[in-house]
């Protein structure tokens, strides 16, 4: 019994040693490579940089008050259309007390002297009468009350703006502060009760409001100045909004900044173009907009995927299926390239297989004319 359990021991030893070197035999044997193939196509290759920025108007105004005070009372608000010359807000006027001292002052001593020049005036107007005068002398009392009057007039006008700023000889007045063109109001940075001050030498003045017109608007975005000298006015951009979904709009290239500024360490070009709205869009002031600008295109054109494409000591070459799994080298000239696909100027056309990615399933597929086939 005991000779027989060592015979079955020894031969399935035997047998599964001989199991697991034939396995080890069949695993290290090396499996075929097999390739895919893919032929030439035609297709459209667009070359294009792509540019960051957003979307303002292209006319964008402040409005300013023309005196200094307090927002009495405000009458727009924030996305309200205006249009030229209507009221955006009335100011109160708060004098200032030496100026306005000055001014009641400046009243009186002219009313004092238009009383002492008319008691001139009348005292002499009998002598003239009477020829005790001469015509000149009389002359002279008449241009000194005039001038008096005069100064009283000037003086009491100079208290009214000093007190109210407003001018009665004006069909306006300062403190109405109205729109100068027409489109929409952006923004209100002030509230009733505010104190603003006048736009002069020294200080910019208080923006009440922002008015643009929405109807025009424009892209404004930096492009690098490796990408710089390849843009020309006139050329297309297509603009992607991050706010919009599903829609891109289309803009010409208007403006391009002669001058760079440096940005994080890169030259940066400051780039403007006009949009066009065919669909009319309503597009916010401040939307941030990427821009493919548009460099150089080709439409329907012979391409191969430019994965498919080697370089022999600077020359250009895909390889081509002369039997099953056997490829040969072909030269080429490229065209354009869009990083994906790449334009074939001489050197191979549709009917060709060429040489593609490895296959590694357990049964092998040969890609010919765009499918997978077994």
């Amino acid at each position: 019994m005991k000779r027989v359990l060592k015979i079955f021991l020894l031969v399935l030893f035997i047998v599964g040693l001989v199991f697991t070197l034939f396995y080890l035999f069949n695993k290290s044997k090396t499996k075929p490579v097999v390739y895919g193939t893919e032929k030439a196509f035609y297709t459209t290759i667009i070359q294009k940089t792509v540019a960051t920025g957003s979307v303002v108007p292209r006319n964008e105004i402040e409005i300013k008050p023309q005196l200094s005070g307090i927002i009495d009372e405000l009458y727009v608000e924030p996305g309200q259309l205006v249009k030229k010359g209507d009221l955006i807000a009335r100011i109160k006027v708060i004098p200032n007390m030496g100026a306005l001292q000055s001014a009641e002052s400046r009243v009186q001593r002219a009313e004092i002297a238009l009383n002492n020049a008319k008691q001139d005036y009348d005292r002499n107007v009998p002598l003239a009468n009477d020829g005790v005068i001469s015509a000149q002398e009389f002359q002279q009392f008449r241009f000194a009350k005039e001038t008096a009057q005069e100064e009283l007039n000037s003086a009491k006008e100079n208290l009214r703006i000093v007190r109210d700023g407003v001018s009665s000889q004006k069909s306006g007045s300062n403190t109405l502060v109205r729109s100068t063109i027409s489109g929409m109001v952006l923004d209100v940075p002030v509230e009733e009760g505010f104190s603003v001050i006048e736009a002069n030498t020294f200080n910019a003045g208080t923006t009440i409001a922002f008015v643009a017109d929405m109807n025009e608007m424009v892209f404004e975005g930096n492009v690098d100045e490796s990408e710089v000298g390849k843009l020309k006015i006139g050329m297309e951009l297509i603009l992607t909004l991050g706010a919009v979904d599903n829609k891109s709009i289309t803009a010409k290239l208007e403006h391009i900044a002669p001058k760079g500024k440096e940005d994080q360490g890169a030259i940066q070009f400051e780039i403007r173009a006009a949009i066009e709205n065919p669909d009319n869009i309503f597009i916010r002031a401040g939307y941030s907009a990427n821009a493919d600008i548009v460099l150089e295109r080709r439409d329907s054109v012979l391409s191969v995927p430019e994965s498919l494409v080697s370089y022999d000591q600077g020359k250009a070459y895909v390889e081509v299926e002369k039997s099953p799994q056997v490829f040969e080298k072909q030269f080429v000239e490229l065209g354009l390239s869009d990083g994906i696909n790449v334009e074939i100027l001489k050197g191979v056309d549709t009917t060709l297989a060429l040489k593609g990615k490895e296959l590694r399933d357990e049964a092998p597929k040969a890609k010919q004319g765009g499918r997978w086939a077994s």
